[in-house]
């Protein structure tokens, strides 16, 4: 497999197979609401464009970087949202980095976005697809992110081979920028227990992909045989 990195500024032209990382927080959220029962998650282009199907859909749940504001219902962040009820709910949700990358790479054949949590389904799903070239989308940090080069390194490594040992992957995404950010509570709508819930490997067993449905970006989970 062919394994490019690149940040969401170097993207060119669209991928024929992608993989957005965003491990701190947007898709560690994003495959939280799914464990929580959420049935797919729309990828809002604007804080606007998330308030505005949030009006037009009142039953859906928005969430969004930062502290809470009005019009939605909850933050980005995985510990905030691990007791939630999203039963059979529609997620809205729009943050900084990840939603912009997976709509950056929105045409693209195959879209999967990912984090450590989901990190061996998506590897496996990269295997039975036998994706001869992947492009990683960095979206942290303009490409710079250590925690989702961490991650997309891992993944790939993880696609092509025997399981690499993750103690270093996940080390350097314990000592990235973001996790100081988010353990120092410089970022604002973030738990303590964040980080450690961002670096939780292999929790979910799905894949999470992304398509076209009615003109919006949706994710939903993937089950991928073992």
């Amino acid at each position: 497999m062919d394994a490019r990195f690149l940040g969401i500024a170097e993207l060119t032209e669209t991928p024929s197979t992608a993989v957005v990382i965003d491990v701190m927080r947007a898709y560690t959220v994003a495959a939280w609401a799914f464990a929580r029962g959420a049935e797919r998650i729309v990828l809002a282009q604007s804080l606007n464009d998330a308030l505005a199907l949030k009006a037009r859909h009142p039953e859906w749940v928005a969430l969004k970087d930062g502290a809470p504001a009005p019009g939605f219902d909850a933050v980005n962040s995985p510990a905030l949202l691990r007791s939630a009820d999203l039963g059979g709910r529609t997620v809205v949700q729009k943050t900084t980095a990840g939603t912009v990358g997976a709509l950056a790479v929105k045409d693209a054949s195959l879209v999967l976005c990912a984090a450590f949590v989901v990190a061996e389904a998506t590897a496996r799903l990269l295997r039975a697809r036998e994706c001869a070239g992947v492009t990683f989308v960095v979206t942290g940090e303009d490409g710079r992110a250590e925690e989702d080069l961490a991650c997309a390194q891992y993944i790939a490594r993880r696609t092509t081979g025997p399981g690499p040992d993750p103690a270093d992957f996940l080390r350097r995404a314990r000592e990235s920028r973001a996790a100081a950010e988010l353990a120092q509570g410089i970022r604002e709508g973030a738990h303590p227990d964040d980080v450690a819930l961002c670096l939780e490997l292999d929790r979910f067993p799905f894949a999470m992909a992304a398509a076209q449905e009615d003109g919006l970006t949706v994710l939903r989970p993937y089950a991928v045989p073992t």
